[in-house]
């Protein structure tokens, strides 16, 4: 019997593993180009450059003391509110750059996407880099008012890497399959911007999730966020520990950053097709 003329195909994939991280390490350089070229972008031809991640936070802290301390008067557990305020927001604003910009990275790329085969999933990958100079930054900023407020640094500290871990898994799943939608639906770039400033008053930026009890205090943790921002406070300020809210927003986050992942995995076959 003469041997089969057609060639031997061989199919790349993970083993039945949701991702293949051999194939990620081996395209790290690409996930390094697509963090550096983010970076140029943002600061191409800006008059004052990195002064905006400082101004930014000051200015909406400013406004956060205004309404939410002098006018509402909300709870801090004793800690000066601007350091409050200053500790929940860097948080948040790294969590909705890297889905406000992750959204973006495929149809901001779209010759590479065409032309050029890389592992797909580097892109959003990419996007959870560049927004951690802008927390650096934030961190040294919130460094300077504790010493100018008296607020002392406690053993929370010492889970910073795991704050910072929970971070990058948050933003994962909306970053991944905000990502896929958007290439082919455009629409996605209007809805985002304004699902992120609702989702900014429903999360604990401003103000503490610990004035709820019971059963609403857990049906708020499901907001992804709020785990991560109260822990936040925990590690940076010596807010109050968050208990449970924080193994059920960081179980919502891992559900959602699986699901996320996964949607964008198999929407990435026809990404070439469509975008």
């Amino acid at each position: 019997m003469s041997a089969d003329p057609r060639p031997a195909w061989t199919v790349n994939a993970a083993h039945g593993r949701l991702v293949d991280w051999g194939e990620l390490w081996r395209a790290r350089e690409i996930i390094g180009f697509f963090a550096l070229r983010d970076l140029r972008v943002r600061y191409k031809q800006a008059v004052l450059g990195a002064a905006w991640v400082v101004l930014q936070p000051l200015v909406t802290v400013a406004a956060f003391t205004l309404v939410f301390d002098r006018l509402a008067g909300v709870g801090t557990s004793g800690i000066p509110y601007v350091a409050f305020a200053l500790a929940g927001l860097l948080g948040w604003t790294y969590v909705s750059q890297c889905i406000g910009r992750g959204s973006e990275v495929l149809v901001g790329n779209t010759s590479l996407v065409t032309k050029v085969y890389f592992p797909r999933l580097t892109a959003p990958l990419a996007s959870l880099l560049p927004p951690l100079v802008d927390l650096l930054v934030g961190l040294l900023l919130l460094a300077v008012v504790c010493v100018v407020l008296g607020v002392v640094p406690t053993a929370g500290l010492l889970l910073f890497p795991v704050w910072l871990l929970l971070l990058a898994l948050t933003a994962l799943g909306p970053t991944c399959f905000l990502a896929a939608v958007n290439v082919r639906y455009r629409d996605a770039r209007e809805v985002v911007p304004t699902a992120l400033q609702v989702l900014l008053f429903l999360s604990p930026v401003a103000y503490s999730a610990a004035s709820l009890e019971g059963l609403a205090r857990y049906a708020y943790a499901l907001n992804p966020v709020v785990g991560v921002l109260e822990l936040g406070r925990f590690v940076l300020v010596g807010g109050p520990w968050p208990g449970a809210v924080v193994a059920l927003s960081g179980a919502v986050s891992l559900v959602l950053a699986v699901l996320g992942v996964r949607y964008f995995l198999r929407a990435s076959r026809a990404f070439a097709d469509v975008i």
